[in-house]
């Protein structure tokens, strides 16, 4: 199992990150690095497709962590996040202590002392046997730590994020009939967000800022390489490059790494030994997901090929 301990360095991050094959910025690994340190969470921000998800994927298969994701979306409630009441258990409870309530108040002398009795029992009624733990009360629950992964927090409510404040500053949250429960160790928290709505500035100051964008060429290049080994660099060069001047068109989804490599998987695959037009032609669905957006780079085709070619030749 990988260490748990904190990173030593920045660069220590970088290598544990790539060891489980995410090549990340060095904006990245200081972020990382920083929240080890100082037990922060993480919010990073950017748009789909860029990593953010693998991150906290990467981060717990490094540190030999068990991984807990939440999937927000609009409606997301405290019974689907935090923890809810085991019903049916409760039900069963209830029909035992039915069964048994003359036992129960059998040696009860008044009606006070019977009514005491009763209320001993209804606090077992709500105790921690009767939880059912949701993602958020798992987290803190696990006695090793964890990655908590609360991904996509901007499809949920805005006030589902009040839920969230207590457990990203302090690594607590309260519980009415319980009382406060602390984490046992404190989880690692990436929150992502690809900024469909602005977040409130509460969480906000709880989180540390990383924005994760397309990368540069010599970057995703070398992500292109970890994740499909079996690509020639021309050929590796040559889309990277071509993907490039993708991203300067005015489309309605511009292709992402996750693209990128889809991209250079199917041209593996298809034993593409460069790039060429007919080839592009049949496989840009994978790069692009609208009809629009096809159509809208399908006249600039030749032209991008060719100055991937060139920059490949003399980069």
């Amino acid at each position: 199992m990988a260490d748990i301990r904190p990173s030593a360095s920045i660069e220590a991050v970088e290598s544990g990150l790539a060891a489980q094959g995410y090549i990340a910025s060095r904006q990245i690994a200081t972020a990382v690095y920083l929240a080890q340190q100082i037990e922060k969470p993480i919010l990073v921000e950017g748009p789909a497709g860029v990593g953010k998800t693998e991150l906290a994927k990467a981060i717990a298969a490094w540190r030999g962590m068990k991984m807990i994701r939440l999937q927000c979306y609009e409606g997301l409630d405290e019974a689907k996040a935090l923890y809810e009441w085991k019903y049916a258990k409760q039900l069963l409870y209830t029909q035992i202590l039915k069964d048994k309530l003359g036992e129960v108040l059998g040696g009860a002398p008044t009606l006070e002392a019977a009514l005491n009795q009763l209320h001993d029992f209804g606090d077992v009624f709500f105790s921690k046997e009767f939880v059912e733990p949701r993602p958020l009360l798992q987290a803190l629950e696990q006695p090793a730590g964890c990655v908590l992964l609360i991904d996509e927090i901007d499809k949920s409510d805005a006030e589902f994020e009040s839920l969230l404040l207590e457990i990203l500053s302090d690594f607590q949250v309260t519980i009415p009939e319980l009382g406060t429960v602390v984490a046992v160790a404190p989880p690692t928290v990436i929150l992502t967000s690809n900024s469909e709505r602005d977040l409130g500035d509460a969480l906000k100051r709880r989180c540390l800022h990383l924005h994760i964008g397309f990368p540069e060429q010599k970057l995703e290049e070398r992500i292109v390489e970890s994740r499909v080994p079996g690509i020639s660099q021309t050929l590796r060069k040559q889309m990277v490059n071509f993907i490039h001047e993708v991203r300067s068109l005015d489309l309605k989804k511009l292709p992402s790494v996750s693209e990128t490599i889809d991209w250079a998987r199917v041209l593996v695959l298809l034993q593409a030994p460069e790039l060429g037009h007919e080839m592009v032609k049949d496989t840009l669905n994978v790069l692009l997901k609208y009809e629009a957006d096809i159509e809208a780079t399908m006249p600039q085709v030749s032209t991008f090929i060719a100055k991937a070619s060139r920059q490949n030749v003399f980069g």
